[in-house]
């Protein structure tokens, strides 16, 4: 499994689709937040490329009926991770994605601003596959490192910073287990510097 590194703000070991939904950041020193999300297009269903097409402004939408309820929206994230671990990067991490929306993190405003947004291939009524929290810990790491504000604990859910609007990435992430695996990464990524 890809061993991550960023480099100027590109993860490599991603796919890259870049995204026409950003925009540059007010201070990209201030970057200290990790958003964890879901989604599922159509809800509750995997594969068919759909989520890529919908950060690229390009769903068709006579494919399904909610799609006609969302054709009008212009959102990203930065890295999306499917059901089975590929990563697709939709914005540099430098720059601004459209992830979070209305939100606060600690007394902070419009987190889109300082914060990093990864999407699980996933829904708030289904577990997450395994290969998808090996991923995303190993992605983490390569950001903790390029980013060293961000940490495991400065990570947190869409629900957390929207609470009450957004219920993501829901019940069923385990976050004891991701952030177990996060630090196990940091530990091994420690040992090989040393050697």
């Amino acid at each position: 499994m890809n061993n991550f590194s960023i480099v100027n703000g590109v993860l490599n070991g991603a796919k890259q689709a870049l995204s026409p939904n950003y925009n540059l950041r007010p201070n990209i020193n201030q970057i200290n937040l990790l958003v964890i999300h879901n989604i599922s297009l159509p809800p509750r269903q995997y594969g068919g490329g759909y989520v890529e097409k919908f950060f690229q402004n390009t769903l068709p939408i006579a494919e399904h009926t909610f799609f006609e309820e969302i054709k009008d929206l212009q959102v990203s994230a930065h890295l999306f991770i499917s059901r089975l671990g590929e990563v697709i990067q939709f914005v540099n991490l430098n720059d601004r994605a459209w992830h979070a929306g209305v939100s606060v993190y600690e007394g902070r405003e419009n987190c889109n601003d300082f914060s990093i947004g990864i999407e699980l291939e996933g829904c708030d009524e289904e577990a997450y596959s395994n290969v998808q929290y090996e991923v995303l810990a190993k992605v983490s790491v390569a950001i903790e490192a390029s980013y060293p504000n961000i940490t495991a604990q400065s990570t947190h859910g869409h629900s957390d910073i929207a609470p009450g609007r957004k219920t993501d990435p829901g019940p069923f992430f385990n976050w004891q287990k991701y952030r177990q695996m996060w630090q196990a990464g940091d530990l091994n990524a420690k040992k090989l510097e040393v050697e």
